[in-house]
């Protein structure tokens, strides 16, 4: 009897003890939901939030930083971003628009400065009584006349640096870069500082433009772009020079567990295998064998 009623005791004590952990697991798991971490790429960029008016201001927008973490769960997707110089963000104005017969439109170029958050200069520009941003190419300076333009003559056109045209509009082997991916929705493609395309060739209605990377692609005749090559060419030709320097543009170092040679990935000094020794095999003499007639 006293054997059973411990058997019953003990029974007992372990299904509270199992009712208990699963009550306090089923705790746990309601109160932190099963949060996917999102991936980075696709587009999304988890360096800062740029704060957008409703209309185009010249003024430097504010933004939020985000150190590499997600907006909305605040979990870490990007690892090497934080820190750095806070900047203001300059709106740039990707559409270049102008009159499509008659002669083209004039624009000024007031003042070319630098923008924290992109690696190519911009210029501000006087528009009759309007200023925006646009990119600044290679030579720009200010006073410059810059002319724009959505006519498709005849005749190509021999545009100066900083000049909008349609691509149909430009002769073969001319500069450009901001081209519009479809007609009127702004400059797309070539952004980066000192990057340019090539206008190889026209088939019918379309124009092959060799992009940065050396791939060739087809756009449509009347797609806007711009003239010339993009400013701050020596962009990536210059080091960083410092650790500290490197921090001021918002890149966070390494761990420290990965180290050439003798870290957690890296290549391991290890002692050098002991001599082989290549001999030649002794020719040994085959033994005479004797054959004899008796069983």
């Amino acid at each position: 009897m006293a054997v059973n009623r411990l058997f019953s005791n003990l029974t007992l004590t372990s299904t509270l003890i199992c009712r208990q952990r699963i009550h306090a697991s089923a705790i746990n798991f309601a109160s932190k939901p099963n949060i996917i971490k999102p991936k980075p790429g696709f587009g999304k960029a988890y360096r800062r939030i740029v704060h957008f008016p409703e209309e185009y201001t010249v003024k430097p927008l504010e933004v939020t930083n985000l150190a590499g973490r997600d907006p909305v769960t605040g979990r870490v997707v990007a690892k090497g971003i934080g820190g750095g110089i806070k900047h203001k963000y300059h709106w740039i104005s990707w559409i270049r628009d102008g009159p499509k017969e008659g002669p083209p439109q004039e624009e000024k170029v007031i003042q070319i400065m630098e923008d924290g958050c992109r690696t190519a200069h911009i210029a501000l520009v006087a528009v009759g009584d309007q200023l925006k941003y646009i990119l600044a190419t290679e030579n720009m300076k200010a006073g410059d006349i810059l002319k724009t333009s959505r006519e498709l003559p005849r005749i190509p056109v021999r545009a100066n640096e900083g000049d909008a045209y349609l691509l149909g509009a430009l002769t073969t082997g001319t500069l450009v870069h901001c081209i519009e991916k479809t007609p009127g929705y702004g400059g797309l493609y070539i952004h980066a500082a000192g990057t340019f395309g090539t206008i190889l060739r026209k088939q019918d209605d379309r124009v092959i433009v060799q992009m940065p990377s050396k791939r060739t692609f087809s756009f449509d005749q009347h797609c806007m772009a711009v003239v010339g090559r993009l400013s701050n060419v020596d962009h990536g030709d210059t080091p960083i020079g410092s650790p500290q320097r490197n921090r001021w543009l918002g890149n966070r170092p390494r761990s420290g567990l990965w180290h050439r040679k003798d870290g957690r990935h890296g290549r391991k000094i290890r002692p050098p295998k002991p001599v082989k020794e290549i001999v030649f095999p002794n020719k040994s003499k085959v033994s005479v064998i004797q054959m004899t007639m008796v069983p």
